[in-house]
This record gives structure tokens, C-alpha cells and sequence, in this order.
């Protein structure tokens, strides 16, 4: 037990290495292509690209982790990370990619989402070895600790790819990926064995989406959970499109990095709160709620144009996400089997990412074209100035009410569905049923 303890922890300084790796260059890359086009239109389109390819790739990711040990699929993940990362900075040296209207623009932005993209791979065959390495009754606490990690990533990430953009440009931050990436790699091969049990061949299918559908078909209330999220992420993709130019709106581009890093303190306290208490008997409940204060927060954050306001709002959501997302990968792990778990952590992904996407393709046009003028005319001043009071970014912030009131509303009712003590149920009986042992090849 302590030799996968040590293990696992290993494992999480690794992973905060490549999370302040990939995070490093898709937030710099974010901060770029605002920057660079001055456009919301350009900046939903990167977005949505990124979230769209997402969710495409979580299906296959999943089969690449069920296929294979899971340190494999963390070395593939890292190689191919470290291939695109390199080959972007190539021809961020070799051609001019500033213009939006020309081909290369194009080219980079795709290279470096590969990179990071990559990195989703790895987030997969990370929650399947919290399944081999941790024992089921200190799961939450784990994902608490992944949490963690995953907070001072964001932290770090944050105030270095705002000031690596203003001060170094995007070439040297580029670079920078590209050593942090190397280093990762060589850790992961020569720091790092994880004793596992060789995948079974029937487990070497490649897509199965029809096993995979099924295997979450049987527990009940799982689609359903499955597909809460993905309303959840539909709304989500609002923040996560329009956040970039409020912030910038609001702040320079090195300010807006370092607000962002402050910032990040929420997810490292809300990580560390579950490795440290848990989530309790019910973690169906403590998602819920999660997604409830994720709504509030998001209705009161841009209700003015105030620095002090945006900075609050974002260290309450990012206090919040790391408990819901530990809520849901706690339930995962305890009632799906290790041996599928790969794929239908992938085939959940995919599901709930799929409509982010298409938040941020609408939105952004939506923002562009209709909510931005319509506050910025006598009539949108007249008619929300009471609540949104004035300023540049006040169509932005009309959107942020009123996705986060449809998430509200939403959630509350999830509360009385039957689906929620069904899923309830299932996972307090799964707890009390040993699971089968995991011998190692």
C-alpha cells in the first residue's frame, strides 16, 4: 500500500508538470488570438475548436486507456504533446501567423490545441489510476488531491502565460512548452512504475461505443447524470468563450494573467477541501449543490463593471469546480468497472463536452451581433441599466445572467427527479459490496 502511495504521488507531481505545460500554452494561446485580432468572433472560434475536437477525442482516448497500461497512455499523450508543441514553434518561426484572414494563423492555432489536447488523454488514464491505486473508501480525498494539482497548474499557468505573452511574445512561450514537455516525458519514463494488470483482449477493441453506451445504460440514474452535465457544460461554454474578453476588457493582458493566477487559489482550497473531508455519504448531492452555487456566482459576478467584483466571482467559481468535479469522478469510479472505466470516463467526456462547442460557436456571434450593440444603445441602457449598470462590456455580462439563471432553475429541479435518489441509491449499495481485486501482470 505504501509503494502506490508513493506511486501515486509521484504521479501527481508529474501531472502538475504537464498540466502547467499544456494549461501554459492554450491560456497564452487564448490571450494571443484576442490580442492579435481584437475580435470575439476569432476568439469563440479558437474556443469552440478546442471544445469541439475535445469531445470528439474523448471516445478515442478513453479506447487508447482501456487498451493499454496506463503509464503508456501517459507517455503517448506527452509525446504527442511535445511533437505538436515543437512543430507549432517551427512555423511560428518560419512564416508571419498574425493575420486572422490567412491560412498559417490557422495552422498555429491548430497546432498548439493539439498539443493541448493531448493532454486530455492523460486526464483519463489519470482517473482510472486513482482506481488502481486508492483504496475505494479514500477515492473523494483523492480526487481532492488531483484537484489540487490541478488548481496550482492553473495558478502558475496563469500569471506566467500573461506575462510570457507580454514579455516574451508567443514564440518564447512556445519554447518554453516545448522544454517543460521534454521534462515531463523523461520523468514519466524513468521516475515513474505502475504495477497493473495487463488489459484482457477483449478490452483492445478500439471505439466500442455500443459496449460503452451499455455499460452505462446499466447503472441506473448514470445517463441521466451524463446528460445533466451536459446541460451543465452547454452553459459552461458561455463562461468559458466570453471570460477571455471580459477579462481583457477589464484588465491588460499581464494584469488579466495575474488575476487569473490569484485567482486560482480557489481551486487549489477547493481541492484541498475534498482531500481533506471528503464528500461525504452522497456525492450525487454535493454535486448538485456545487452546480447551484456555480449558477449564483455566475448571475452576480458582471452585474458591474468593478475589477474587485470579477476578481471575487472567479475565485468562487474556481472554489467551487474542482468539489463538482471530484463529486462526479468519485461516483464514476465506484460504480463502473476498472476494466471499462477508460472508455466511459471518454464516452461521458464526450457526451458532456459536445455541447459546449456549440455554446461557444453560438454565442460568439450572438455576443458580437446582437447583445454587445443592443447594451451599448439607449434601449439595452434603459432596460438592464438598472441591473447591469454601465460600462464597456455590459452585453457580455447581460449573457453571463442569463445563462447562469437557466442553469439555476435547472439544477433546482434535478433536486426532485427521481434519477437523483435513484443514482443515489445504486452508489450507496455499490459501497457496500467489496470490489474485486486488481492483480498486477
Amino acid at each position: 500500500m505504501s509503494a502506490q502511495n508513493s506511486t501515486f504521488k509521484r504521479l501527481l507531481v508529474n501531472t502538475l508538470i504537464a498540466n502547467v505545460t499544456t494549461t501554459f500554452l492554450s491560456f497564452a494561446l487564448a490571450f494571443w488570438v484576442y490580442l492579435v485580432t481584437k475580435s470575439v468572433l476569432v476568439a469563440s472560434i479558437v474556443s469552440g475548436s478546442s471544445m469541439l475536437a475535445g469531445a470528439l477525442a474523448g471516445v478515442v482516448f478513453g479506447a487508447i486507456v482501456d487498451a493499454n497500461r496506463k503509464k503508456t497512455a501517459m507517455v503517448i499523450s506527452s509525446s504527442t504533446t511535445g511533437a505538436a508543441f515543437a512543430v507549432a514553434g517551427v512555423v511560428y518561426l518560419a512564416v508571419p501567423v498574425t493575420d486572422w484572414n490567412k491560412p498559417w494563423f490557422w495552422v498555429f492555432a491548430a497546432l498548439v490545441l493539439v498539443g493541448s489536447l493531448a493532454g486530455g488523454l492523460r486526464s483519463i488514464a489519470l482517473s482510472t489510476t486513482v482506481t488502481l491505486l486508492v483504496p475505494a473508501d479514500r477515492r473523494d480525498k483523492a480526487n481532492g488531491m488531483v484537484g489540487t494539482v490541478n488548481g496550482l497548474a492553473h495558478l502558475v499557468t496563469s500569471i506566467l502565460s500573461g506575462l510570457s505573452v507580454g514579455f516574451l511574445g508567443m514564440g518564447g512561450t512556445v519554447a518554453i512548452a516545448v522544454v517543460l514537455t521534454t521534462v515531463v516525458l523523461g520523468h514519466l519514463l524513468v521516475a515513474i512504475r505502475i504495477d497493473e494488470p495487463r488489459p484482457a483482449r477483449h478490452q483492445r477493441n478500439h471505439l466500442d461505443l455500443r459496449g460503452s453506451w451499455q455499460t452505462m445504460r446499466a447503472v441506473p440514474g448514470l445517463v441521466p447524470l451524463v446528460l445533466f452535465s451536459t446541460f451543465n457544460n452547454l452553459v459552461m461554454g458561455v463562461f468559458m468563450t466570453l471570460m477571455d474578453p471580459y477579462g481583457l476588457t477589464l484588465f491588460s493582458v499581464e494584469s488579466w494573467g495575474l488575476v487569473l493566477g490569484i485567482t486560482s487559489v480557489g481551486f487549489i482550497a477547493g481541492g484541498a477541501m475534498v482531500a481533506r473531508f471528503g464528500l461525504g455519504r452522497s456525492p450525487l448531492r454535493i454535486l448538485l449543490l456545487a452546480n447551484v452555487a456555480i449558477a449564483v456566482i455566475g448571475m452576480t459576478t458582471a452585474v458591474r463593471e468593478w475589477q474587485s467584483l470579477l476578481v471575487l466571482g472567479m475565485f468562487g467559481f474556481m472554489l467551487v469546480v474542482p468539489i463538482a468535479e471530484a463529486a462526479e469522478q468519485t461516483i464514476l469510479q465506484r460504480v463502473v468497472p476498472f476494466e471499462t472505466q477508460g472508455r466511459i470516463f471518454g464516452f461521458a467526456h464526450s457526451i458532456e463536452s459536445a455541447s459546449t462547442p456549440v455554446a461557444a460557436f453560438a454565442i460568439g456571434p450572438v455576443a458580437q451581433f446582437l447583445l454587445v450593440p443592443y447594451m451599448n444603445s439607449t434601449s439595452g441602457h434603459t432596460t438592464f441599466g438598472w441591473l447591469l449598470g454601465q460600462g464597456e462590456a455590459r452585453g457580455l455580462a447581460l449573457t453571463f445572467v442569463i445563462a447562469s439563471a437557466i442553469m439555476l432553475i435547472v439544477v433546482l429541479l434535478a433536486f426532485l427527479t427521481t434519477t437523483y435518489r435513484r443514482l443515489t441509491s445504486e452508489y450507496t449499495a455499490v459501497t457496500t459490496r467489496p470490489e474485486p481485486e486488481l492483480v498486477p501482470a
